[in-house]
């Protein structure tokens, strides 16, 4: 933002479209956020949505408005000293939690097993 403070958006693709994610990021949807208020999350989200109506149903464009979204929240969390959850409301102090480790056909049904056994002893749901 305009006193340098940032915050960081993630998301990610399985395999393809990395690059493209960050073309589009780069040449059409960063220049937009250029001298916005960061505290405006719900307008930057509908100028970018209404700029990219013709690409929102593909899941390019999904994932890119998926990291600056996240970035967006980040950084008023920071800005407001406070973990995202509080800022978020904090009304509870636990979250359930799940991993998407089991959905790779290519991997041996016990590996799959063992795994999901480590991430449920590990306290994912």
């Amino acid at each position: 933002d305009s006193d340098g403070a940032t915050g960081t958006g993630y998301s990610y693709t399985i395999g393809t479209g990395g690059s493209s994610v960050m073309r589009l990021l780069a040449d059409h949807l960063a220049p937009r956020l250029i001298g916005r208020d960061a505290d405006q999350i719900e307008a930057i989200w509908h100028d970018l949505e209404f700029a990219t109506h013709a690409t929102t149903i593909g899941a390019i464009t999904a994932i890119a408005l998926a990291a600056i979204d996240t970035a967006l929240w980040d950084l008023r969390a920071r800005k407001q000293n406070l973990p995202l959850w509080k800022l978020a409301g904090g009304a509870k102090d636990r979250c359930p939690l799940y991993t998407t480790e089991g959905g790779w056909l290519h991997i041996e049904t016990q590996a799959l097993v063992n795994d999901a056994l480590e991430a449920k002893a590990k306290g994912f749901t």
